[in-house]
């Protein structure tokens, strides 16, 4: 165990967590916080330091993520349950099954992050705002390399007009006294996590928040300005404000999964508009009383905003369909497409 003595509210711990325990736990078992996950352990933090902790064969750690709360016993140490989540950012796992990894929770705000160049993408920032409305985390978009950018105010005009009210903040992720803003959502207990494309400037963000300077940074490509991965463990990081950063690759591959709520939110405009045409199933594409094609048409609506929408929720509801789902679905259209073929075949003989 390292001595790092801190206050349960240090590492996190609030009202919502403290429900979840009755008179007997608080007596008998200590609350920790998983700081980093390994293929076989996990590393926790608690009020009298930090342990690393390698639980029995029966603990399944695919069930536990970054950001968790753990009961142990003070007894004999061991992992007695993991308490509910006040928010949860998953993904799909590799491969054609469908099973769902668990990348971080409790999560309190999430840094979306681009950079004023050839990286800025709409599509990429309202996909990672959808996933925060989904989450109920508080989403701040952090535009880097203003300085590097003769017009940062044009950039931070597009990503405000994403979604009413969004909070944005265009800095150069090296120099403190520009990342000062951000520290409103960085203070003592406050959990941050972060998403963006690799080359943004995401590992110099988190250096200079945690006033450290061994994270590995890589410079962006000059012809397309896309860099290399250069976080490789999912782990939190100290801020020097007092809270806690989270940074791991898991949270760039993020799909859209059960986030259909979310997508809505944030194309709360067109859903909207929806609600006027004139068919409930309206599929907005060329349908008579479609009010949304016609925002497009009177030039209220942009029609790319329309089509990352669709290319969105399509893909929220193909990542979120079971497999049973999927294959009554594969099966309904496979007759559809026979039958379809047996009439034209009797149709051309006759």
């Amino acid at each position: 165990m390292t001595k790092t003595e801190m206050t349960l509210a240090d590492l996190g711990w609030s009202a919502f967590f403290q429900s979840q325990l009755d008179l007997t736990e608080m007596e008998t078992h200590q609350p920790v916080r998983v700081q980093a996950v390994h293929r076989s352990a996990l590393d926790v933090s608690a009020i009298d330091g930090n342990q690393r902790l390698t639980p029995s064969g029966q603990t399944d750690l695919s069930d536990i993520t970054v950001g968790d709360w753990l009961l142990l016993s003070r007894e004999d140490g061991r992992i007695r349950r993991v308490l509910d989540r006040k928010s949860v950012f998953k993904r799909r796992s590799a491969g054609t099954g469908r099973a769902v990894q668990l990348i971080a929770s409790n999560v309190d705000t999430l840094f979306i992050v681009s950079s004023c160049n050839q990286d800025f993408n709409p599509a990429r920032l309202e996909r990672y705002l959808a996933l925060a409305r989904e989450t109920e985390v508080q989403p701040i978009i952090v535009l880097t390399k203003a300085d590097e950018c003769d017009m940062p105010e044009e950039y931070r005009s597009r990503a405000e007009a994403l979604a009413p009210g969004l909070l944005v903040e265009a800095v150069d992720a090296r120099d403190p006294a520009a990342l000062e803003n951000l520290k409103s959502w960085c203070g003592r207990g406050q959990t941050v996590a972060l998403v963006g494309s690799s080359g943004v400037g995401k590992s110099t963000m988190v250096n200079t928040l945690t006033g450290r300077s061994d994270l590995a940074t890589q410079a962006a490509r000059a012809d397309d300005d896309h860099g290399r991965h250069t976080t490789t463990g999912r782990a939190l990081h100290r801020l020097s404000a007092g809270g806690w950063l989270l940074d791991t690759p898991g949270m760039r591959e993020l799909q859209m999964v059960d986030v259909a709520s979310g997508i809505d939110a944030v194309f709360e405009d067109i859903v909207a508009l929806a609600q006027n045409c004139r068919f409930s199933d309206c599929g907005h594409e060329s349908e008579p009383g479609c009010a949304v094609l016609a925002a497009i048409a009177d030039g209220q609506l942009d029609p790319a905003r329309l089509k990352r929408y669709r290319k969105l929720a399509a893909e929220e509801r193909y990542n979120s369909e079971s497999i049973a789902d999927r294959r009554a679905r594969q099966r309904a259209f496979g007759k559809m497409t026979s039958t379809a073929m047996r009439i034209k075949q009797q149709r051309n003989r006759q």
